[in-house]
Parts: structure tokens; C-alpha cells; sequence
């Protein structure tokens, strides 16, 4: 079983910026991709980036590339996303996830989540 904790949402102007990190316990070795996936009240929930632990494979989608950044820290066991110029359509929950053994933008495909964090943008 993988735990994951999110933190370091909150509540920031249009144009801010937010980091947010995932710890990760348990057996991590089980998984080899991480990602950040978001759920705004009343959408589906949407991808947003994917890192894996053992290379430097990293996907974002489109709609985020350019703004966002996902990064690891191994010996930390954390998974951070770097989010620049917020708007308020950005607000949303915001979820750490593991599992794939293959690169996915799918939510269904990752086994593990965490409880999520809010992000709220105020314009």
C-alpha cells in the first residue's frame, strides 16, 4: 500500500503562483509514475502531469504546458508541482496519484491517491 499526502494549496490572486508537494510512504517501489490530477466542483477529473521515479520521463498536458512543473525529490520521497500565473478557471482540487507502470493521462490508471488539497484562484 502507497500513502500520499498533498499539501501547499490555498488561496492566491490571479497571475500567483503556488508549489504544492506529495510525500509518499509505504511501498513506493510498487509504482513507477506519480501525478498530479485535479478536479474542479462539478468537472471530470483532469490530468495535469506525470514523472516517473526511476527516469526523467515527464508528460503534462497540453492545456497546463508552460505554466506547470512537476519535479521529484527521491530521497525525499516527494513529488512537487510548480504552477505559475493561476487563473481562476485553475481552481480546483488538486490530487497526488502513483501507479502506472506505463505513462498514462488517464486518472483511472493510478491506483493510489491522496486526499487532495484545495487551490482556490481569485480573479
Amino acid at each position: 500500500q502507497v500513502q500520499l499526502v498533498e499539501s501547499g494549496g490555498g488561496l492566491v490572486q490571479a497571475g500567483g503562483s503556488l508549489r504544492l508537494s506529495c510525500v509518499a510512504s509505504g511501498r513506493t517501489a510498487s509504482t513507477v509514475f506519480m501525478a498530479w490530477i485535479r478536479q474542479a466542483p462539478g468537472k471530470e477529473r483532469e490530468f495535469v502531469a506525470s514523472i516517473s521515479w526511476i527516469d526523467r520521463t515527464i508528460a503534462y498536458a497540453d492545456s497546463w504546458k508552460g505554466r506547470f512543473t512537476i519535479s521529484r525529490d527521491n530521497a525525499k520521497s516527494t513529488v512537487y508541482l510548480q504552477m505559475n500565473s493561476l487563473q481562476p478557471e485553475d481552481t480546483a482540487v488538486y490530487y497526488c496519484a502513483a501507479g502506472p507502470v506505463a505513462i498514462s493521462a488517464r486518472p483511472a490508471d493510478y491506483d493510489f491517491w491522496g486526499q487532495g488539497t484545495q487551490v482556490t484562484v481569485s480573479s
